[in-house]
């Protein structure tokens, strides 16, 4: 059961900042996105601890470990370094009709 995919204009690489829920006001680097549950996983944001069992095959050793879980698309956005706050995402096209991301307070292309 797969429930309603909302669209989202972020990327994998993006630099985001947490708008909402324990992390508010972080900053960190999108490095995936889960589609089918609309959630993201960011850099150093939303850290939870996971007790693993020891694995000697694998060479695991146990204990418990911190690590990144997903947080929801709709509790980031995309910040802007020239302004230093979070902004929105528009489409324009360049010279050569290519569509491209750009900012919406200041209109600067999205690297």
């Amino acid at each position: 059961m797969i429930k309603n995919l909302v669209p989202t204009k972020l990327r994998s690489g993006d630099e985001v900042i947490v708008i909402a829920g324990k992390d508010i006001g972080k900053k960190g680097t999108l490095r995936e996105i889960v589609r089918n549950k609309n959630k993201g996983i960011v850099t150093g944001i939303n850290i939870v601890k996971k007790h693993t069992k020891p694995n000697p095959e694998m060479g695991i050793t146990g204990g418990v470990v911190e690590k990144e879980a997903a947080i929801s698309l709709s509790n980031l956005a995309i910040w802007n370094p020239k302004t230093k706050s979070k902004d929105g995402i528009s489409y324009n096209k360049d010279k050569d009709g290519k569509k491209i991301r750009t900012y919406k307070s200041n209109g600067i292309e999205i690297k």
